[in-house]
């Protein structure tokens, strides 16, 4: 937003020093240890440096701010609440969380985003799952998809299939992602899988090293932006089979674009979202995540058919050009903050 003219401040609980990027002034607040601290102590520090800074235009993510949302608009404050995931629904995949309290915990959380979010001046969603859920309780709900730059995942365009057997997934790494069942299917082929990305919980790394196919994963850990496209551009095909989560069936992986950005084609789980987009733009094969066969198979098919893979990841790099971009996405969030910035020049005139 800094690129548009405004004046733009980031507030980070990282405890490092003040700094401005981009036209963007980066403030420091003091980092937390653990989740207690961070909730109770690092949100109050954001909350308390937010006034300080006396802003117009008050934006956060977090969940754990709502509260601090609802104290900034008792005070006459313009909030918006970007709601990045579905909350409700990812807590139900929350391992943390015993499974009989889960739902009620859900509904809690539910029930007070609604409270919070209808108060508010704008709510930002990142899927059309979450902005249907959110119109109902804030008209002025609109939906900016978290969609990849245009050129940073961008490969030289290409007939000739790529070398070699590496797939790869690069994210966060969990057993909700499904990566167990990707690591069974990888050893069910010759395929290598690049794995990139931190583990949760620690214990996860260990089961999966005791997983048959390990011996065929090369991991790399959480990795720059540069390592990503350097693992994309070496790599046959991308997988994303999340396991059928609440959270997961609705949502809108980034990986997904990004590997299509690449153009490469996509092992993707087979939910109606997905497939919609996967099918459509016929860009890769849709698999059942639970099914470590069904992925063996097409990780298979598509090192054996190189050129198919080729076809199918430029038919998603077209995609990305002509629909599923940020550039698309970021006149939606440009368009918001001018009818915001209208609302405060009527007020003070």
């Amino acid at each position: 937003m800094a690129n548009q003219g405004w004046d733009v401040s980031l507030i980070v609980a990282d405890g490092l020093s003040d700094e401005e990027a981009k036209g963007v002034k980066i403030y420091g607040v003091t980092k937390e240890k653990g989740k207690r601290g961070r909730f109770l102590k690092a949100n109050k520090s954001v909350y308390k440096k937010g006034l300080e800074l006396n802003a117009e235009v008050y934006h956060f993510h977090d969940p754990e701010l709502l509260w601090y949302g609802n104290k900034l608009k008792e005070k006459g404050k313009i909030v918006i609440f970007d709601a990045h995931e579905d909350l409700p629904r990812q807590i139900e995949g929350r391992a943390y969380i015993p499974k009989f309290a889960r739902g009620i915990v859900s509904y809690i959380l539910e029930k007070y985003e609604d409270y919070s979010g209808q108060k508010y001046d704008a709510i930002i969603t990142a899927t059309p799952f979450i902005n249907e859920r959110f119109l109902k309780i804030n008209e002025c709900s609109i939906n900016v998809n978290n969609y990849p730059f245009l050129n940073e995942f961008k490969a030289e365009a290409s007939a000739i299939p790529r070398s070699g057997n590496n797939i790869c997934y690069i994210g966060g790494i969990s057993k909700i992602r499904g990566l167990t069942q990707v690591v069974e299917a990888v050893g069910k082929t010759e395929a290598i899988l690049q794995l990139a990305g931190g583990i949760g919980p620690s214990t996860y790394q260990d089961e999966l090293k005791d997983t048959m196919g390990w011996e065929q994963v090369i991991y790399h850990g959480n990795v720059s932006r540069e390592k990503v496209k350097e693992i994309l551009n070496g790599s046959v095909a991308g997988v994303v089979t999340f396991l059928p989560y609440p959270n997961h069936v609705n949502a809108q992986p980034n990986k997904l674009f990004e590997y299509m950005s690449s153009s490469i084609p996509v092992i993707a789980s087979h939910y109606p979202l997905w497939k919609g987009i996967i099918e459509k733009y016929d860009a890769g094969i849709c698999v059942d995540p639970e099914n470590s066969g069904e992925i063996a198979k097409a990780i298979a098919y598509l090192i054996s058919n190189p050129f198919q893979a080729v076809a199918k990841g430029a038919n998603g790099r077209r995609a990305i050009e002509s629909v599923f971009n940020w550039e698309q996405e970021e006149k939606k969030l440009v368009d918001l903050y001018k009818k915001i910035e209208q609302l405060i020049l009527s007020i003070d005139n």
